[in-house]
Parts: C-alpha cells; sequence; structure tokens
C-alpha cells in the first residue's frame, strides 16, 4: 500500500498538469479551486489501486480529465455562477505579445468540445499521439485524425477574429 507521503509527492510532481488542466476546463477561480481538490481526492480514491501498467503521469492525466469533464457536466446541472475575485498572474518575464496569443488561444480552445479539449490539451503537454491514445481511451489512429481536425478547426478560428 503507498503511503501519504509518496501520493503528496505524485502530486506535487505533477502539480502544474493539474492546473493547467483545471484552467482549461473552468474560468472561474474559485471553480478551479473546486475542480483542482475534486482531482486530488479522485487521485486519492485511486492511488491504491493504480497498478502500474501505465505510466503514472498517464494515469494522473486519465482522471484529470475524467473529473474536468464530470465536473462540468455537473456544474451545467447546478447553474451558472458568477466568479468573486479575479486573479492576475504575474510572471517575471511577461511577453504582452505573447501573452496576448496564449489568451486567444486558449480562448478557441475552451470552445471545442470536452474531449477535443483533452486532446489538444495532451498534445500542448507534449504527450504523443499513441500516449493520448492510452490516456483517453481512443485509438492511436482515431488522435491522429482528430488532432488534424481539431487544429483545423483551430486554425479558422484564429484566422477569423
Amino acid at each position: 500500500m503507498p503511503s501519504e507521503k509518496e501520493f503528496i509527492n505524485t502530486i506535487k510532481d505533477n502539480e502544474a498538469v493539474l492546473y493547467k488542466a483545471t484552467r482549461l476546463y473552468v474560468d472561474n477561480p474559485t471553480d478551479q479551486k473546486d475542480l483542482y481538490q475534486e482531482i486530488v481526492f479522485n487521485l486519492w480514491k485511486g492511488y491504491d489501486s493504480f497498478r502500474g501498467d501505465a505510466q503514472i503521469s498517464t494515469w494522473i492525466y486519465r482522471i484529470a480529465l475524467n473529473t474536468a469533464i464530470l465536473f462540468l457536466k455537473n456544474k451545467k446541472r447546478r447553474g451558472h455562477s458568477v466568479p468573486l475575485d479575479n486573479v492576475v498572474l504575474v510572471e517575471e518575464k511577461y511577453d504582452p505579445v505573447l501573452e496576448e496569443r496564449l489568451k486567444i488561444l486558449y480562448g478557441k480552445i475552451k470552445e471545442l468540445k470536452e474531449v477535443d479539449k483533452g486532446i489538444i490539451f495532451l498534445y500542448l503537454e507534449g504527450k504523443k499521439y499513441d500516449e493520448i491514445a492510452t490516456i483517453t481511451g481512443l485509438s492511436t489512429s482515431n488522435v491522429g485524425t482528430r488532432m488534424a481536425r481539431i487544429k483545423d478547426k483551430l486554425n479558422k478560428k484564429i484566422i477569423k477574429k
């Protein structure tokens, strides 16, 4: 049985991925915190059952994406909420042009269907098609086809802007 300390270290090692997933699926900082907690909770619940058939990061991506999609479905049932605070992250090397381009790209990614969001998220994380297939449960060829369509959609949406 893995220890609590091992779990905490695993979460710390993959914290950036969890934050990116929450930012991709929800806009409101409060919802982002809630989703983050929900992902960590689901990871904790399943940590003992992780068999090691795949890399731990693959398992984390799968849990994070499935939790985010379920969170969105449940949020739609709950209704709309209004953010109470706006958080601005300040980076030491702030590039306003890059920041604006990223804002546009992520805005257009958020318009995609949930599964497509997950696929492009994993792609942007540097995952190969076979890893994306393992995480999402799709075939590698299906991932390739979807990626081509996603890229085409994003190009069209960004060029239209």
